[in-house]
Formats: C-alpha cells, sequence, structure tokens
C-alpha cells in the first residue's frame, strides 16, 4: 500500500515508517522539520534496509502538498504533523489553531483532490480533559482542558462531520496516552528541543546527567505513593497500533475510534525508580506544589482496540526505561544537528538514501 505520513519524522512518526516499511509499504514522508530532523529518517532507512520518498512541506503550503499528493497518489495518509506542547499552546494559542487545526485542514482538501479517503488521525488522551471517570474508554465525555487538547477535540469533531457527510471516508482516531521508549537498536528515539514537556525524557536526562533533579508535581493525591498517575506505552506498541488501524480501515468506513494504552498506570516515583535502577544512576527528585489541572490519575481501557483490531500493548514499564536509556547513552545530545531548511529537495533525499539518491532496495534475510 502506498502510505503518506505527515510528522513522519517525528517521535511516533519515525517508528511508524520503520514499521511500514518492514510491512512492505512504499511510504511517503511529509515533514517541515520544526521540531525533528532528517537523520531520523536516514537512521529509518537505514534499519529498514529500504528507501522512502521525502518532502519538506509545512501542511499550511496548500499548494505544495497538494502537489505532493496528486505526484505520490497515497492510498492511505497516517496524519502525525502538529504542534503539541501544551504550555506553548496557552502562551500561544493562534499558532496551535492555524498549525493544527488550519494544517489538517489543508491536508484533506489535498486527499480528497488525490482521491485518497483513508486517514489514521493521531489524536491524544488529552480530549478527555479533567476527566476522573477511569479507566478512560472511548464513550468517556470529552472536554479538553487547553489549547492543545482542543485542537486534538476540534479535529475530531471535523472529521466525524465529514464522515457523516460524505460516506467514502474512512478514518480513524487514535488516542493514546503517553507514548515512551525508544526502537530497541537506540538508533531512534524521542530527541525534545529544549526542555523536555514530558517526564520521562526528563528523567532520563537527569539520569545522564544534562539536568540536575526531576521536579515531582505534587506528592498529595490519593494514589499509592502519592504522586500522579499516568499510562505510559512503548513508542513500539504505538506503532503498531497504527498499522492495525490501517488494516482495519481497508474493510470499513466512517469514523472508528480507539484508545492506546496499556490499561494501567505508573506514578511519577516509580518511573524515577525505574530509570535509576536500569541505569544505576542515582536520579535526584525535589517535590514542589501540584500544577492546575493535573488529575491524581489517568489510564486508559484498552479493551475495544483488542477486539477490534486484535491489538495489545506488549511492553511494560522495564522494557520502556530500558529501551529509552539505550537510546539516551548511544545519543546524549540527541540527533545531530542538521539545519534541513538549507537543504534543496535533491539534497535533502540524498542526506535520507545515501550519497546516490537511490533508493535501497530490501535487504535479503
Amino acid at each position: 500500500m502506498r502510505v503518506l505520513v505527515t510528522g513522519g519524522a517525528g517521535y511516533i512518526g519515525s517508528h511508524t515508517v520503520l514499521q511500514l516499511l518492514k510491512s512492505g509499504h512504499e511510504v511517503s514522508v511529509i515533514d517541515n522539520f520544526s521540531n525533528s530532523s532528517p537523520e531520523s529518517l536516514r537512521r529509518v532507512v537505514e534499519l529498514a534496509g529500504t528507501g522512502v520518498n521525502i518532502a519538506n512541506i509545512d501542511l499550511l503550503d496548500e499548494g505544495r502538498m497538494q502537489g505532493e499528493l496528486l505526484r505520490f497518489r497515497p492510498e492511505a495518509v497516517i496524519h502525525f504533523a502538529g504542534l503539541k506542547a501544551v504550555g506553548e499552546s496557552v502562551a500561544q494559542p493562534l499558532k496551535y489553531y492555524r498549525n493544527n487545526v488550519a494544517g489538517t485542514l489543508n491536508l484533506l482538501d489535498a486527499m480528497d483532490a488525490a482521491e485518497c479517503r483513508t486517514l489514521v488521525f493521531s489524536s491524544s488522551a488529552t480530549v478527555y480533559g479533567e476527566s476522573t471517570e477511569l479507566p478512560l474508554l472511548e464513550s468517556t465525555p470529552r472536554s479538553a482542558t487547553n489549547p492543545y487538547g482542543r485542537t486534538k477535540l476540534h479535529i475530531e469533531e471535523m472529521l466525524e462531520e465529514l464522515a457523516a457527510s460524505d460516506e467514502r471516508w474512512s478514518i480513524a482516531n487514535l488516542r493514546y496516552f503517553n507514548p515512551v521508549g525508544a526502537h530497541e537498536s537506540g538508533m531512534i528515539g524521542e530527541d525534545p528541543q529544549g526542555i523536555p514537556n514530558n517526564l520521562m525524557p526528563y528523567v532520563s536526562q537527569v539520569a545522564i546527567g544534562k539536568r540536575d533533579a526531576v521536579q515531582v508535581f505534587g506528592n498529595d493525591y490519593g494514589t499509592a505513593d502519592g504522586t500522579g498517575v499516568r499510562d505510559y506505552i512503548h513508542v513500539l506498541d504505538l506503532a503498531a497500533g497504527h498499522l492495525a488501524a490501517l488494516d482495519y480501515l481497508a474493510d470499513s468506513n466512517g469514523v472508528n475510534v480507539w484508545n492506546l494504552g496499556t490499561g494501567s498506570g505508573s506514578s511519577v516515583l516509580e518511573v524515577i525508580d525505574a530509570f535509576a535502577r536500569v541505569s544505576g544512576r542515582p536520579v535526584p527528585y525535589r517535590i514542589t506544589d501540584r500544577r492546575p489541572g493535573d488529575v491524581a490519575e489517568s489510564y486508559a481501557h484498552p479493551e475495544k482496540a483488542r477486539l477490534d483490531l486484535g491489538w495489545k500493548a506488549e511492553r511494560g514499564l522495564e522494557q520502556m526505561v530500558e529501551d529509552m536509556w539505550h537510546w539516551q547513552e548511544k545519543n546524549p545530545d540527541g540527533f545531530p544537528d542538521l539545519d534541513s531548511n538549507k537543504l534543496d529537495p535533491q539534497e535533502l533525499r540524498n542526506f535520507v538514501l545515501g550519497n546516490s539518491g537511490e533508493k535501497k532496495r530490501p535487504k535479503k534475510p
């Protein structure tokens, strides 16, 4: 199948592209590299033993994006591209609505023009807002509490209305929880720019010595150790969920919604202890005040994905931490800096695929 992946150089995108390539799909990536690096795709190509199409395009550039879809003629699209920092979204809400919502509108128009109406959308558990109804079901009322979450909710509603108006569309809204971990090779993983917004990459940077201590926001919740509990899911399990959804959509239409999570949570202190144990290094932390809007616990009910998709998370916290630490040790400063905007399309392609610019062929078993 020809699959176009927006944001395919990012953390979840790169792991999904790798699984798509290994499964025999032809993949084209659209990415503007605003918070990712072409180096991730170069390593994906190395791991997969086969090439990937690549275009440095912003979803807000409607003309170029439509041209790329008309050229590649995808049979399906997996849509990761978008801004994702909650704090930044509060400070710059219009930037988030413009990039996430308007960008998705442009993508849908381009898909329609290319007669591709199969879409896997990267949604988020943030659409459940501050719900304390646990575990979180796909039917749990939605109520986002920040601009980032509201962009995901608006897009979900937009996709629902689109599918209701045109039965040719087949759409999956994947609401996933807290992606962590890395590919077992240590070659690709999460490379946050600046100060990490999420717990695990922050803990990992403390363990490697890049940061002094982890801030634990509150230790007086009604949980086993008083710290917040979240549902962490290995990025490889998450990528597999996207491929399972893609397969399901081949024989389905309308909008389908699935939670992708483990169904259980780990506390902040459990994550810190796991990193200290796996790394063999101290992970200092200090308790600070709770953050507004944080709930005590949040974890998925993943049964619908198991029944519909035959999918379930296979990796536990220990494996998540081991793989994340392996990535951090091999890449203490993340991916090497590369200003992709200074590369013309052919140079970018040559960088990802090798100096010849030719697609690599799959390696023989």
